[in-house]
């Protein structure tokens, strides 16, 4: 098993946290905050579907609303995109979001054991490829799709997808961190936040 902490850190993206304030807005008026992440901060819509989230990242933007992005059982349904609502730290817009509620991965649950094992594929894939530099992700996840590992056939197609929306915006992958694969309620792994920009 991998120290996935120990395999973020080596790749300088360790526990960081988008810093900027909830913006004010009034859709998101006394909304509770239920997740921050490295470009992004989610907040509970209160109907038990739904959520906001607010976006810094233009990796995450595009793939929320591209045309072209990946779309199937393994990607988020994205429900409304509401604008830019202000501006990170970072100078990237912030954009709000609104899409369907996903939930942290079960432990023991075949989504959780079937996310370790990309997690684990990836990391090896990324540790062959390290000479690459900064292109090691991209090249590990094409990889994975070449070299399919023990895997259905939506799980696949939904590798081929990102992998192809990686090239296509020539943003990185990022299937390391356990937050960034998500489920849903009936169990369905959820590629919920895999990309970023470096």
């Amino acid at each position: 098993m991998i120290d996935l902490d120990a395999a973020r850190a080596c790749l300088g993206r360790g526990a960081v946290v988008l810093p900027d304030p909830v913006p004010a807005h009034p859709l998101l008026d006394g909304k509770r905050e239920i997740g921050r992440g490295e470009y992004s901060i989610v907040l509970d819509k209160g109907d038990g579907e739904r959520v906001y989230k607010i976006v810094s990242s233009p990796a995450d933007y595009f793939l929320y609303t591209a045309d072209d992005r990946p779309r199937g059982k393994h990607f988020p349904v994205i429900h409304a995109d509401h604008g830019i609502i202000g501006r990170a730290r970072s100078g990237y817009p912030l954009h709000l979001i609104e899409m369907e509620r996903l939930y942290p991965l079960a432990a023991g649950s075949p989504a959780a054991e079937l996310a370790m094992l990309l997690i684990e594929f990836y990391w090896a894939a990324c540790e062959q490829w390290s000479r690459l530099g900064s292109n090691m992700g991209r090249i590990a996840l094409y990889h994975m799709t070449q070299n399919p590992v023990g895997v259905d056939q939506g799980i696949r197609e939904a590798l081929k997808a990102l992998s192809d929306f990686v090239e296509e915006y020539q943003v990185l992958p990022d299937i390391l961190n356990a937050n960034n694969l998500m489920m849903r309620k009936d169990g369905t792994l959820v590629f919920s936040d895999p990309v970023f920009i470096a």
